[in-house]
């Protein structure tokens, strides 16, 4: 099997995993302010042995990147807090779709990091996304939890939006998995006084739980996307990406037994086909710009 087959198989693979994560929301009897401090734990200690074997070190280039390094961790940190809170408070399929708003937020806010103006186009694909939350929320009061799962979830997608063009514009320089070590490095201190007595006291089942969330459902994609990305474009990962609700979604109907009404269906098809064209059209966008720009 050829090198960019077999990294595109192992593209999926690794998106799944990622889709998988939304589902330990349910599994796992704990807060969502608990799993994620859990998830960075034994997340990060298996991405410093990563780091480790590879011949790297967790010492950043100066100190600026350190700076960098623990705001990005601050907002990593809120964004898989409110991530697992929104799907606490809906259900698995709701706050997945509710967070793949974060492509068409990204362009809207880009503007502030990128010198970038918004077309119509873009502003046609945040009337399509907001289209399809409507669809998705019940109704427009507070005290429904699905509702309030919506705009946790929107929030949280907010937060991966500016974590996202934060760390492109100034993180970038570094490996995937080096940068998320760094990172799940900084969530845990961050976290540490917000922990509960439940996770204290746990049992073996849920610890168990933890360890595979933040090994097997973390630390492993991180690093597959990583490798994958030596022999596929940036373009193919970020359309395979925009698959993950997909997964998400089904997993969450085979293994927790969700029934998604139509209305989510119908929202979550407007929210990811929003996602996959921004997308499609950034990549476009940048292409452009590369062939317009004299070679030094």
């Amino acid at each position: 099997m050829n090198p960019v087959k077999r990294s595109l198989i192992s593209l999926h693979f690794t998106v799944m995993l990622l889709g998988g994560t939304a589902l330990f929301s349910k599994l796992i009897p704990l807060s969502a302010t608990d799993i994620t401090f859990g998830r960075s734990l034994f997340g990060f200690i298996a991405l410093f042995i990563v780091v480790k074997l590879s011949g790297e070190s967790l010492k950043l280039n100066n100190k600026k990147d350190y700076f960098v390094g623990i705001g990005l961790g601050i907002i990593m940190a809120a964004h898989w807090v409110t991530y697992f809170a929104a799907m606490q408070y809906a259900s698995v399929s709701v706050g997945i779709i509710a967070l793949f708003t974060f492509p068409v937020i990204t362009v809207l806010i880009g503007p502030v990091f990128e010198k970038i103006r918004i077309s119509w186009q873009d502003i046609v694909s945040a009337l399509v996304v907001l289209v399809g939350i409507g669809f998705i929320v019940p109704s427009a009061s507070l005290t429904n939890d699905v509702t309030l799962g919506v705009i946790i979830g929107v929030f949280s997608a907010f937060l991966y939006a500016v974590r996202n063009l934060s760390h492109r514009k100034y993180f970038s320089h570094y490996s995937g998995y080096k940068a998320m070590a760094y990172q799940m490095m900084v969530i845990c201190p961050c976290l540490l006084f917000f922990v509960s007595d439940e996770f204290t006291s746990m049992n073996t089942k849920t610890a168990l739980m933890l360890i595979l969330l933040g090994t097997v459902f973390t630390a492993l994609p991180h690093t597959m996307v990583a490798n994958a990305l030596k022999h596929l474009r940036a373009k193919t990962f970020s359309l395979v990406a925009c698959m993950q609700p997909f997964y998400g979604v089904v997993f969450a109907i085979v293994l927790l037994n969700e029934s998604p009404t139509w209305q989510t269906l119908v929202g979550g098809l407007l929210v990811i086909s929003a996602a996959v064209y921004e997308t499609v059209n950034a990549h476009k966008e940048q292409k452009a710009l590369k062939e317009q720009t004299p070679n030094s």
